[in-house]
């Protein structure tokens, strides 16, 4: 039998256990076919597991859902990267240089926070959908497409965002099943709070979803004018984020717990 590989379960963007958003991370020692990281995916059933392959000057890194590939994915990102930090692979004052399929992240540490340096997404507004009243019971504010492909959608108050109850099959098969909803925080610890459906790769509700932000980020910035933000991920679990505009990049900073370690024999 060939030596197991590790895989770790880390719960991100949060510095307590059993909230924030979990992840599966797997460190590979060579390059593995898709279809076996599809099935290891699968076989986690997190929203995410992100495979993490060791290169001379960077890391590549993949990111798989139960059903499908993504480019980019904030929280298995920051799991992957509290994993390299933690485990010594890399030294805590080093930068962490990773390739995905969007494009180089690098992250740094600082204290128990870790920062991600990410694309920052432009947004297109379009008419209101009939079909988005029927979809969330509400009519929203306005609602935008965004440059990587989600739907935008701002409401009008916390307690709307916190009070949805979406038809998540008609939201699937509706062209808006990668769905944000954001509006103004109710709390002054917050600036503005976020939910995210995801029923177009099978993640009805992500717990907490960093990439996300990489449009949330330029949309607050064009509201309100100011470039730093911390952002309220209302979901069951909660999160939390600190997040930046750093030119055309959104940096993303957030905390990370390891939850469980285990060994791959496949």
């Amino acid at each position: 039998m060939s030596t197991p590989r590790k895989i770790y379960q880390v719960d991100a963007f949060t510095a307590e256990p059993f909230r924030g958003n979990p992840a599966g991370v797997c460190i590979l020692e060579t390059e593995m076919p898709d279809e076996w990281m599809q099935n290891v995916a699968m076989e986690m059933n997190l929203s995410e597991t992100a495979f993490i392959l060791p290169g001379k000057d960077f890391f590549t890194i993949r990111f798989f859902t139960p059903e499908a590939e993504i480019p980019l994915c904030g929280h298995a990102t920051l799991s992957s990267a509290h994993i390299l930090f933690e485990q010594g692979i890399v030294k805590k004052d080093e930068d962490i240089k990773l390739l995905s399929k969007a494009g180089e992240l690098t992250i740094r540490k600082s204290g128990s926070w870790i920062t991600m340096n990410f694309p920052a997404y432009d947004l297109e507004q379009i008419e209101i959908p009939d079909i988005m009243k029927d979809i969330l019971g509400i009519r929203p504010e306005e609602v935008y497409m965004t440059g990587h492909g989600w739907t935008f959608v701002l409401l009008d108050s916390e307690s709307s965002v916190r009070g949805l109850k979406p038809d998540f099959r008609l939201m699937k098969n509706s062209g808006f099943g990668d769905m944000i909803v954001t509006a103004p925080s109710d709390d002054n610890n917050f600036d503005f709070c976020v939910r995210c459906f995801v029923p177009a790769l099978g993640i009805d509700e992500d717990p907490v979803t960093g990439s996300a932000h990489c449009s949330l980020v330029p949309f607050w910035h064009k509201k309100r004018g100011r470039r730093e933000f911390v952002s309220h991920q209302v979901s069951k679990r909660e999160g939390v984020l600190k997040v930046s505009l750093a030119g055309d990049r959104v940096e993303i900073s957030g905390q990370a717990r390891t939850i469980i370690k285990g060994e791959l024999f496949v």
